[in-house]
């Protein structure tokens, strides 16, 4: 699997861990920590410092409030803040009367009420059923409550003396309940940006990114996967030569220390290079590979072969022709010599026929001869492509050895017929490409059209390169990625693609 790397595989389990993490946090924070909760908040704690201060409504056990030097007033906010409610079962006592206690180290209780306020879901303290809200010596005696989530009740109580925050204690829940000290902000404290989940997993997603970062950026870019130095020669094919040159030059780019030569002489004699290269190589493989329009000949069982793409080509004819389209008929009788002159076409001027056409090495030929005209073409019988060498010869033909010459052959020879590659053969002035019983070469249509005039483009090797060889990656970089694009634009459909395996396998 191409994405079973090192670099992807620390990139999942970071990302994995961020979420896992982040998860738990947050469970953790919801569920875990908070069940059932009950929080107290010192919301006031003030000395009366003389006797012009006093307590509003609170009784002490003569109903004066008497002097309230060395007294204090401390407002409690009791509240659960927990995700289930409190129940009468989760207080230790099991009679009605017992519930909470609340003591202020050793400052008595003067004086004790409970107060709510009209905000959120406050409950009030029963005090109908047994001993209700009252003091006894430090402590504050609380019949059981029932607390909903949410719910608190506040209570007002005046203290002999001051008292520490740390000092009040809570009391007379089980164990399996969790008393806590909340604290009140005032309305000078500022809300934190963050609560402490969120704080928690912002660190944790952070740390994740920072670890990505570190993989992906690098203080020197690192080449491509599968990239090799070296020296490689591509020879072969002449009609798929354009896209080689554009990849080979992407490709040393990308790669440093890479050199890709590419020679192109025609299929038939890249065949032949390849396999005197790897006869005289000894062992291994040579850094040799040949492109070839179609199958090569028999004969060479050491070669190893892999589909690169399907490769449209097209008929080409002189401007000074003004036909545009042939039937299969036509173009056979033409290359057998039955058609001499234009005019036996309809639309076809008086001019006589010359045939442009590659030498015996073109795989654009064989695959012209095998997949159009379904035989040979004629001999060759002439060296100028304009006067016959062989009087006898019904039609002048003469052959030339790459698809460049070709093209400007057929430009400047009125009366001219020749073939290409199909990107080669468009943009050009002097010639415009001809139809086959109405069809054109188009790529979009490859297996839906009737188009004859294709054929499968090969890769062929010395056996099998080895697998970090410049010879492999450049085969690979031929069928991935950037390598599909680049012959895409040339006028030929990657092998590698979903369209090109199934057109590819029909062969």
């Amino acid at each position: 699997m191409d994405w079973l790397t090192a670099e992807n595989v620390i990139a999942v389990v970071t990302a994995l861990l961020g979420v896992l993490v982040s998860a738990g946090v947050v469970a953790y924070e919801r569920f875990l920590q908070r069940g059932r909760r009950l929080g107290y908040r010192v919301q006031l704690n003030t000395p009366l410092r003389d006797a012009d201060e006093t307590a509003g409504d609170l009784t002490l056990r003569d109903g004066e409030i008497g002097d309230a030097n060395g007294f204090t007033l401390v407002l409690l906010r009791i509240e659960n803040d927990g995700l289930r409610d409190i129940n009468h079962s989760d207080y230790t006592e099991g009679d009605d009367s017992g519930g909470l206690k609340i003591t202020f180290g050793n400052r008595e209780v003067q004086a004790v009420v409970a107060t709510i306020l009209r905000r959120f879901e406050p409950v009030k303290i029963d005090m109908s059923a047994g001993p209700g809200l009252r003091k006894h010596e430090t402590s504050v005696l609380i019949p059981k409550v029932s607390l909903e989530r949410k719910q608190y009740f506040k209570l007002l109580v005046l203290l002999s003396g001051n008292v520490l925050e740390r000092a009040i204690r809570i009391t007379g829940l089980r164990e399996s309940v969790e008393v806590h000290l909340n604290k009140s902000m005032s309305v000078d404290d500022r809300r934190p940006t963050f609560s402490p989940a969120a704080r928690n997993i912002t660190l944790v997603l952070a740390a994740c990114v920072v670890a990505l970062a570190t993989i992906i950026v690098r203080s020197e870019e690192p080449p491509p996967i599968g990239c090799a130095r070296g020296t490689l020669t591509v020879t072969g094919s002449t009609a798929f030569a354009p896209a080689v040159r554009e990849l080979a030059k992407k490709y040393e780019k990308d790669c440093e220390g890479s050199t890709i030569v590419v020679d192109a002489h025609g299929s038939t004699a890249g065949i032949r290079a390849l396999a005197a290269a790897g006869a005289t190589s000894g062992k291994g493989s040579p850094a040799v590979v040949a492109l070839s329009d179609g199958r090569k000949p028999g004969g060479y069982p050491q070669l190893r072969e892999s589909m690169v793409a399907v490769s449209l080509f097209t008929l080409v004819l002189n401007d000074g022709i003004p036909v545009t389209n042939l039937t299969l008929d036509q173009v056979r009788r033409l290359y057998q010599g039955r058609i001499t002159n234009w005019n036996q076409i309809p639309g076809g001027p008086d001019r006589p026929v010359l045939l442009v056409s590659r030498d015996a090495n073109s795989g654009t030929r064989e695959v012209f001869q095998r997949r159009v005209l379904g035989r040979n073409e004629p001999a060759n019988s002439s060296l100028d492509c304009v006067t016959k060498d062989d009087v006898s010869a019904p039609v002048v033909r003469c052959e030339l050895d790459s698809t460049d010459q070709v093209l400007s052959t057929v430009a400047k020879l009125p009366g001219a017929i020749g073939y290409t590659e199909l990107r080669s053969g468009s943009g050009l002035k002097g010639l415009h490409r001809v139809a086959i019983d109405g069809r054109v070469p188009n790529v979009d249509e490859i297996g839906a059209s009737t188009y004859p005039y294709r054929e499968i483009e090969y890769a062929y090797t010395w056996g099998q390169p080895p697998a970090d060889s410049l010879t492999s990656s450049f085969l690979t970089y031929l069928n991935r990625g950037s390598g599909q694009d680049v012959i895409r634009t040339h006028g030929h459909l990657p092998c590698a693609t979903p369209k090109g395996l199934r057109i590819c396998g029909d062969g």
